[in-house]
């Protein structure tokens, strides 16, 4: 790409790291007079779009940077020791597995800024909206980018104030009986993963999670690696969510405003899946094995009860809604991700962290469409959304007459933009070949196709079965969406509804073109991630 100075690279991840919170103190502070602009208000929103825009510039800068051709090697690495009687260290550093994190986390919160600096979500000042954003962006970005076991944990719980305030004060109804399920249930889980990350950090003597991959659990007796990956693990699958830890998941989507579901969505469950593969996989290889078969499981569980709650949704008469059916199928979507991992192989892995970048693009751009929706609609009720016309009403029994099951709400006629990006994410999402939502998912099956040895072969080719059936009842439900609330005729008294505005078109066209452009050109991701599996995979020793 482009040749920069390794102590410029070390500037540029510390200042993606660091500035979204500088920023996030600037945004509280009075804007100087000439900043101003209209209003007070325009002003810290345009701060909040100028600082995560600079970030998004700086991460883009560092992937450019980046040595592509040893995508295996951490690179811009920061270490400074921080408190030394515990050994803690501020180590930063990122290879071919955080780099596409990194950029993800960057695109969509500058994106969200964006659509927010036009439609602000109703609800208190934008000063504290504007830095809760900015904060929560750089404990995300600090996730993927640390080193250094307790440094994760500090970065880990950093998101969950934010997220918690933007659903309690910013979210529909609700919303403050689906913040506190969400932040019950991570703090929760946060609290045993401590006490894991804790144990392995003392029985090692060390809290470097280069240090600790490298020795690959050779330090580490197989109990306390299978006490270390049950704790640990369990926090790790609050956030994911994994079935049956997922019950916080709908109800935060549900409630959240459109910019906070995207960065749910996109970002927070990525944390998740993004520590077993960082920490467990190659720190505790024994007690990971150990629970492999389980957490393959417990995926392949999570796939099918995704789908059919999302088809449960999607029925006519069921007064589903659309958000709660989307965050449902993150579920589904999820499922993969963790099967992948559960693989303990390098396709599997790979096909992992590909379905975690695809899964944020796709879920990402189905949130602001649906967000749209509700701002034109005033609702996400998919009976209300799929009504012939204003005066019909779906019967009590929950049936209708089929030209009303055929007809719907014609979002193609009424907004062709709007219904035709709704598609197009809806294909996206069920995993149309040749879009992003195939490869990895593809991959994870592959994984589970031939586990890593010690895995039962038997038991993993039982899992790609049943994940395999979760793959026809995605494309159900998607379809049944599409269906209901984009096809059929336009009833002539049917009011037009504004179709796609400049603005979002700006916010959105980034993750239509990358949705395509990763379908389309699988290895300009697989090229990074797969050699840093390889030696992750291999305890550092490759």
């Amino acid at each position: 790409m482009i040749d920069i100075n390794a102590s410029v690279m070390q500037f540029l991840l510390a200042f993606v790291v660091v500035g979204p919170l500088l920023g996030a103190v600037a945004a509280l502070l009075p804007a100087p007079p000439g900043l101003k602009g209209k209003s007070p208000e325009q002003a810290v929103l345009r701060h909040g779009v100028t600082v995560t825009g600079a970030i998004l510039a700086a991460t883009i800068v560092l992937a450019l940077g980046f040595d592509h051709g040893h995508p295996s090697k951490m690179q811009a690495t920061t270490d400074i020791s921080w408190i030394p009687a515990l050994d803690v260290r501020i180590h930063l550093g990122i290879d071919g597995i955080s780099l596409p994190l990194l950029v993800l986390t960057a695109l969509l919160t500058f994106l969200c800024a964006l659509y927010s600096y036009f439609k602000m979500p109703a609800g208190p000042s934008p000063k504290a909206f504007v830095a809760l954003l900015l904060l929560l962006e750089s404990g995300t970005l600090a996730t993927f980018a640390v080193l250094d076991l307790l440094l994760f944990f500090l970065a880990f719980e950093m998101v969950l104030i934010p997220m918690y305030f933007l659903i309690a004060r910013w979210g529909g109804e609700g919303r403050t009986q689906a913040a506190w399920k969400f932040i019950l249930f991570t703090l929760l889980g946060s609290v045993v993963m401590l006490l894991g990350l804790l144990l392995i950090g003392i029985k090692a003597g060390t809290f470097d999670m280069m240090a600790l991959a490298t020795d690959n659990g050779r330090s580490l007796t197989t109990s306390v690696q299978v006490i270390a990956v049950l704790a640990v693990g369990l926090g790790l699958a609050v956030k994911t969510p994994m079935w049956p830890l997922h019950s916080w998941l709908p109800d935060a989507h549900t409630a959240a405003p459109t910019v906070g579901s995207v960065l749910l969505a996109g970002v927070l469950l990525k944390m998740g899946t993004y520590g077993f593969v960082r920490i467990l996989l190659p720190i505790a290889p024994d007690g990971f094995r150990t629970f492999a078969p389980y957490l393959a499981a417990f995926a392949v569980v999570g796939i099918i009860y995704g789908s059919l709650a999302c088809l449960a949704l999607a029925k006519q008469g069921a007064k589903g809604d659309l958000k709660r059916l989307i965050a449902y199928s993150s579920v589904g979507h999820m499922g993969f991700v963790l099967l992948g991992i559960a693989t303990m192989t390098p396709t599997g892995v790979n096909g992992a962290l590909f379905a975690n970048i695809a899964h944020g693009l796709i879920t990402g751009l189905l949130f602001f469409l649906v967000g749209a929706l509700k701002d034109r609609t005033g609702t996400t009720d998919l009976d209300a959304l799929s009504l012939l016309s204003p005066g019909h009403r779906p019967s009590t029994s929950g049936s209708a007459a089929p030209n009303q099951l055929q007809t719907g709400a014609a979002l193609y006629g009424k907004a062709p933009r709007l219904g035709g990006l709704l598609a197009f994410a809806a294909v996206a999402s069920l995993g149309l070949p040749g879009l992003a939502g195939f490869w990895g998912e593809m991959l994870a099956l592959f994984g589970a196709f031939r586990p890593a040895a010690g895995l039962s072969r038997p038991a993993f080719l039982t899992f790609m079965a049943i994940a395999a059936f979760g793959t026809l009842l995605t494309a159900a439900y998607l379809l049944i969406v599409v269906r209901r609330v984009c096809m059929g005729s336009v009833p002539q008294q049917a009011p037009k509804l504004a179709d796609v505005h400049t603005y979002e078109f700006a916010a959105w066209t980034p993750l239509v073109a990358l949705t395509v452009v990763a379908g389309l050109w699988p290895r300009a991701l697989l090229g990074l991630t797969d050699p840093a599996v390889q030696q992750l995979l291999a305890g550092g020793t490759r």
